[in-house]
């Protein structure tokens, strides 16, 4: 049985979506291609000609541009100083926090297991290497790897 939670999704032409996928609110471009057990949420776009491995949690404000690769169990995250509660004690709402944008350009690759935080950019054909943990901005053509991630060659 196909298990899918598309609400409120722009998809554009020949998207592959792969079972247990959870959509909502969020953009993908053509021939694009979902993996498996991925979440992508609300105002993220994804462009054209990606392939988005399995496991993988893109959060609100994530904007991936045209031929992007992201691996397997790559995790973006939204908020610099996320907390449960608000000062009062009182569960947060989304009015208490704001969304810090990250951006991945045209052609990168970023590697399995990585966790790119919020309010950097990625640039264009530059490769994150696996498991790594991307706290600044990659420059374009760079190879990046480790924890936090840092330049190991240019491309």
């Amino acid at each position: 049985m196909d298990k899918k939670n598309i609400v409120n999704v722009i998809l554009g032409k020949d998207v592959k979506i792969f079972d247990f996928v959870n959509l909502y609110g969020c953009t993908i471009g053509d021939n694009t291609k979902v993996g498996t057990f991925v979440e992508i949420q609300k105002n993220s776009f994804i462009g054209k000609n990606c392939k988005i491995s399995s496991h993988t949690f893109i959060c609100e404000g994530v904007n991936i541009e045209d031929n992007v690769f992201i691996g397997h169990n790559v995790t973006f995250i939204n908020d610099k100083y996320p907390r449960s509660t608000s000062e009062d004690g009182t569960m947060q709402t989304e009015s208490d926090w704001k969304v810090v944008e990250t951006f991945v350009k045209k052609g990168a690759s970023v590697g399995s297991s990585s966790t790119i935080l919020c309010g950097v950019t990625i640039g264009e054909n530059a490769i994150v290497g696996a498991g790594a943990v991307v706290t600044k901005d990659v420059p374009p053509d760079t190879v990046v790897g480790g924890v936090p991630a840092k330049i190991i060659r240019k491309l």
